[in-house]
């Protein structure tokens, strides 16, 4: 898995801070900006934050790049719908070097680790063996509607790979560029960085929050699972190590820091 945050608002706690600010203030955004530090923009930030003023920090937005992440993940992912994302098509991407994703309790049982890899490989032989009867087929088609060969021929892969991989596993690789801002991140990292969620989106929720916290340490002071800000709000599923999981969380924001 590789995880970079490639973008992001520049200034993004004194951004925040002035939209918060401009809601009781007759002066303008801008000249709020002009008279803010860094240190009065992170106290105001904070402040913001115990006081639960949660809308201003819509304004903060953060882009990343992913890959090596299944599309079983994709399919997790996507849930979190004021999140924006660009998805590498398996549709108009034909696939040449396919990568899966292993799970580690797969990868931790030679017996299950063999299964699997022989049926990654019987998926991909399918899909390659598919795609090229389709691809005769259509190649035929559009040589009798009077398209030349060179043209026939793209067409005819491209109409190909988009039934052939219908046979492609979750365990597909996937790249995608994702957007959110920073409210919906600290929603997120609740959510995903909890030991409850699947193991490949905790990862993913985990190098993310190593992303942006380094950015705005104000914004992102208590991200991380729910637990790390109050209670474990999991009921009676709770994982049970609450105290351990806030201990980890703090040593990897000493780390950044």
């Amino acid at each position: 898995m590789k995880v970079k945050l490639i973008a992001h608002t520049v200034q993004p706690d004194k951004v925040v801070a002035a939209a918060a600010k401009l809601c009781y203030s007759h002066t303008g955004a801008m000249d709020l900006m002009d008279d803010m530090d860094e240190a009065k923009a992170e106290n105001f930030v904070e402040m913001l934050s115990k006081i639960g003023h949660e809308s201003p920090i819509e304004h903060a937005n953060f882009t990343f790049a992913v890959e090596g992440v299944s599309r079983s993940l994709l399919a997790q992912i996507t849930r979190h719908r004021l999140a924006s994302f660009s998805v590498q098509s398996q549709r108009y991407v034909k696939l040449k070097n396919f990568i899966y994703i292993t799970p580690p309790e797969i990868e931790s049982i030679p017996e299950a680790l063999a299964l699997y890899q022989k049926t990654m490989q019987n998926c991909v032989t399918s899909y390659q063996e598919l795609a090229e009867i389709l691809e005769k087929k259509h190649y035929a088609d559009f040589l009798k509607q009077g398209i030349s060969e060179q043209e026939a021929k793209r067409k005819a892969e491209k109409k190909a790979i988009e039934d052939a991989r219908f046979v492609l596993p979750n365990a597909s690789e996937t790249k995608m560029v994702m957007t959110m801002n920073a409210r919906e991140l600290r929603h997120f990292f609740k959510l995903r960085c909890c030991n409850r969620a699947q193991w490949e989106i905790r990862e993913l929720a985990k190098a993310m929050l190593k992303e942006v916290y380094p950015v705005s340490k104000a914004l992102f002071a208590n991200a991380g699972p729910a637990c790390c800000a109050g209670t474990c709000p999991e009921g009676k599923m709770t994982c049970g190590n609450c105290q351990a999981v806030r201990q980890e969380y703090a040593e990897l924001k000493a780390k950044l820091s």
